[in-house]
């Protein structure tokens, strides 16, 4: 059996503060095999940036095991992560912020290029700029703009080529089209699936939107405070949403029909605070179907089908 490119091993990333320990990402355990995407979905907060942020060791874990090719990267020392750092690259959401106001397309393209040392020559890092200016969609023109002479998309496309300056083989996009015009979602996305086939890169897709998640990703994970709560192929997920968080997430997505409209069962009751949470599963203070099972400890991913795995206490009571 193929060893995933990418897997993490009961991960959490936990933030101390005055009134609490804040569990961002508590017990997640996920595999992306190399080539295919994993969707990760749920609402603003549930952890998802910060489940990113930990598998490319930009914040170091509380606990748990992070392995790129059935290799633990926690325990690499600086100079073997920073070699690490060629193969996990990161687009980040906002394309404004996250580029140097104070550097041309090119010096931003070029800035990883010179950091790894991969070119020493001004000519070749040259070359290879122009390379993937064009690989990105990019006129040479723009060569020597800045970020605020561009629109949003040509500002995301440099985010896109600084993530392939460096030839990796994982990408975490962290909601990279959130911040775009719908117009302009559409060609990022095709670029990105384009590229995935042409370079053969594996992503992790960060998102809150499942309509998006749903054109791009071979799996989905759904995150609610820190933990996955569902996870399975995308047609398998579209088709039998089984945890009624993952139900109540499909319900919200708009149908563009006069003739097919539909009744939203729109979330009752306020979310449950991070910050030492309690037993059990953390959705139950919103759930229609909560029951006094649900506030036990010990809830974990069940797999009810093939590649289609649940943590709720329904289809626990099923299996016993």
């Amino acid at each position: 059996m193929d060893v995933p490119l990418i897997q993490t091993k009961n991960l959490k990333k936990y933030f101390n503060n005055k009134t609490g320990s804040l569990h961002a990402v508590d017990g997640v355990n996920i595999s992306i095999n190399e080539g295919e995407t994993l969707g990760v979905v749920g609402e603003s907060g549930c952890g998802k940036s910060t489940l990113g942020r930990v598998v490319l060791r930009l914040l170091e874990p509380t606990d748990g095991e992070v392995l790129f090719a059935g290799e633990s990267i926690l325990s690499y020392n600086r100079k073997k992560m920073k070699d690490m750092r060629k193969q996990m690259q990161i687009i980040f959401q906002d394309p404004f912020a996250s580029l140097n106001p104070r550097m041309t397309l090119s010096e931003i393209i070029a800035e990883p290029i010179k950091v790894c040392k991969v070119l020493t020559k001004k000519k070749d890092i040259l070359e290879r700029v122009f390379e993937l200016m064009k690989t990105v969609g990019l006129a040479e023109r723009f060569v020597n703009t800045y970020p605020h002479e561009l629109d949003g998309g040509r500002r995301q496309r440099i985010g896109v080529a600084r993530a392939l300056a460096l030839n990796p083989q994982f990408i975490v996009c962290d909601e990279p089209v959130s911040a775009l015009d719908v117009s302009i979602q559409a060609q990022i996305l095709n670029l990105m699936m384009d590229l995935q086939d042409s370079l053969g890169l594996t992503y992790m897709f960060i998102s809150h939107d499942l309509s998006v998640v749903k054109h791009i990703s071979a799996h989905i994970a759904v995150m609610y405070l820190g933990q996955c709560v569902e996870m399975a192929a995308t047609d398998q997920l579209f088709e039998n949403p089984s945890h009624p968080y993952t139900r109540a997430l499909l319900d919200a997505i708009p149908i563009p029909s006069l003739k097919h409209r539909k009744e939203i069962n729109v979330i009752q009751g306020e979310v449950t605070s991070p910050i030492n949470p309690k037993p059990g599963c953390r959705f139950a203070p919103r759930c229609p179907q909560v029951s006094s099972d649900c506030l036990l400890p010990g809830l974990s991913l069940q797999e009810i089908e093939p590649d289609h795995f649940v943590a709720c206490t329904l289809y626990q009571e099923q299996e016993r």
